[in-house]
């Protein structure tokens, strides 16, 4: 009885692996739950992503990309992929938080897609609580290397969702903010040890 049921839930777990792609850290070691360091695979052009608020203002607080390429940021964690299997799963929606104590704004720190900014006509990604039409993303595979963050929107009746590439856009103060562009933003991730993620605050 033991031996079978073993077998079967090793049977699942490679069926599972053929049907959906692991997403890696850059050690080859698949991501399971726990908190890892979002950081480019393009040296030079910045470091891992951290919390910031928006405007000038100490809160609501967006997701941004630190400006020195050895500042690793703040750590996320990924959450509620909806396929039953132990690891991260590439091109399936999941919820992505910035894993943090707590924060001087008291708000959640889910990745969400907020409101069109007229101004820059850009959709930022912004902290906030879990919302199950804006803040569900997916982690593609982009060349051999690297993955890329996209946001797909739900379906409308007519056809397939429309999916949209996470990068970066530099406002008028210099900030890299993230937000829905065409160019992606390609990553890889570093696990986080968890002295450094219990120490975070904001």
């Amino acid at each position: 009885m033991n031996r079978t049921f073993y077998f079967f839930l090793a049977l699942t777990a490679v069926l599972a692996t053929n049907t959906y792609g692991q997403v890696l850290d850059i050690d080859g070691d698949t991501i399971f739950r726990g908190s890892y360091y979002v950081l480019p695979v393009i040296r030079g052009q910045g470091g891992g992503l951290t919390l910031r608020g928006r405007g000038g203002e100490i809160c609501p607080l967006d997701i941004v990309q630190k400006s020195s390429e050895v500042d690793e940021g703040i750590p996320v964690k990924f959450s509620n992929w909806r396929i039953k299997v132990a690891f991260v799963p590439e091109s399936q929606n999941l919820n992505i938080e910035t894993d943090i104590a707590a924060t001087i704004c008291i708000q959640s720190t889910y990745w969400q897609v907020g409101e069109f900014d007229e101004e820059r006509k850009k959709y930022f990604v912004v902290a906030g609580p879990q919302d199950s039409l804006k803040s569900f993303f997916q982690i593609e595979k982009s060349g051999d290397d690297a993955y890329k963050f996209v946001f797909c929107p739900p379906a409308l009746e007519t056809g397939r969702p429309r999916c949209r590439n996470v990068g970066i856009f530099v406002d008028e103060k210099g900030v890299r903010r993230l937000a829905l562009t065409s160019k992606p933003f390609l990553v890889m991730f570093k696990k986080a040890k968890v002295t450094e993620t219990s120490s975070r605050t904001m």
